[in-house]
């Protein structure tokens, strides 16, 4: 894999690749043309892809003309129109992979209409992938030699570290659950209600994960609490808290960046009851966890943590809490309260950042109301626009 950010890559590290010769291997392989329409080549195609996806990672370069595995020239592909062109081959891995995997396709300009198309895959950890173009159905790996089909043996160990991540991510989160709810958080918290928020990357309990915080340590005004017009931060034994402080040194609202990648979020004030009522207030939570949800998710993209990623939300200490509604906007009066301690929200799966915050929530709060007595959540319309005002 060239050891750069793929949107930076430009025709000087192409040249190094050539000049250092850097020959292909695990994580890099060249091609002089593109694919062609035949079965043969389709498949082939995508036999390079998901080897990438099922083993570390790497980079597909396709416009690089190579001898025995070393580069040797950049002659470029003619390409009339390259959007046309990268949505051609996004659909034949769309459908010719199951399941679907992550990756992105960069573009470095030669001349005025030849480039260099770059295919970097990401290690996915949610394979193995297999070729289902035309029947194939084969699973494919890599190793210095290049591409191979997968024996029954490396198939099972990779179903099963498939299986293992996803269940440490669970884990994770009902063991984080059960310490908020019995009062442990990184510091002194005051709150009734607790809104929790966590975006658990699969590849954080990879033994290859690593995370580098320099970059948020650097900027700290990015990693921002939920509902909070000013914080402080610090770093610590798991990696860098930020967090605001109010009555009695406590605090309402923090966020942990863990290093592996792991973002927790706690939120205690807006569900705070007043008056002998609980109420959540049904405006205030939706627009937070929609902003802050997208802050995070792009404080994730800036440390370069790969997706996919599971989105889990939950209430905390939410038993007896009705959701305050305007009167004019419903048809009853009388809507029940919640009927449990904690409310834990089906997780959501992103393979991507390229997604709606919005999106990924909605599902979520349809339950949060189904559990207050309403079909669905009355800030969205039919058509899935947040339209609360």
């Amino acid at each position: 894999m060239i050891n750069k950010q793929l949107n930076e890559i430009g025709l000087d590290d192409l040249n190094s690749l050539i000049k250092s010769s850097v020959l292909e291997g695990k994580t890099i392989e060249y091609k002089e043309k593109l694919p062609g329409n035949s079965d043969t080549d389709r498949k082939e195609f995508l036999a390079d892809i998901s080897s990438f996806a099922n083993t570390s990672g790497g980079d597909l370069v396709f416009g690089i003309a190579s001898e025995k595995g070393l580069p040797k020239e950049i002659v470029g592909l003619e390409i009339s129109n390259v959007d046309a062109e990268k949505l051609k081959y996004e659909e034949i891995v769309r459908n010719g992979l199951e399941p679907k995997i992550n990756f992105t396709i960069h573009t470095v300009p030669i001349t005025s209409n030849k480039f260099i198309l770059i295919f970097r895959m990401n290690k996915s950890w949610l394979g193995p992938h297999r070729v289902i173009y035309k029947g194939h159905d084969k699973f494919y790996g890599r190793n210095s030699a290049g591409k191979y089909p997968l024996d029954t043996g490396e198939l099972k160990i990779a179903f099963n570290l498939s299986e293992t991540l996803n269940e440490k991510v669970s884990r994770f989160k009902a063991g984080r659950i059960i310490q908020l709810a019995a009062g442990n958080t990184p510091l002194p918290f005051y709150g009734h209600g607790k809104i929790v928020l966590h975006l658990v990357p699969i590849e954080s309990f990879s033994p290859e994960s690593r995370v580098d915080l320099n970059s948020i340590i650097k900027d700290l005004a990015k990693l921002e609490p939920i509902y909070s017009y000013g914080w402080s931060n610090r770093i610590n034994l798991e990696g860098v808290l930020s967090y605001t402080i109010g009555k009695n040194t406590k605090s309402h609202t923090y966020v942990q960046l863990y290093r592996n990648g792991i973002i927790e979020a706690v939120e205690g004030l807006i569900l705070t009851p007043g008056d002998d009522k609980k109420f959540i207030p049904s405006i205030t939570y939706e627009r937070e966890l929609i902003k802050y949800l997208d802050k995070y998710l792009n404080v994730l993209r800036g440390l370069n943590v790969n997706p996919p990623l599971t989105v889990f939300l939950t209430f905390i200490g939410v038993k007896g809490f009705k959701m305050a509604v305007d009167p004019s906007r419903i048809m009853f009066e009388e809507h029940y309260e919640i009927d449990r301690d904690i409310l834990e929200l089906p997780e959501a799966l992103l393979d991507s950042y390229d997604i709606d915050p919005r999106d990924v929530l909605k599902p979520m709060f349809d339950l949060i109301w189904n559990a207050c007595g309403y079909e669905r959540s009355l800030n969205f319309d039919d058509k899935g626009n947040w339209i609360a005002k």
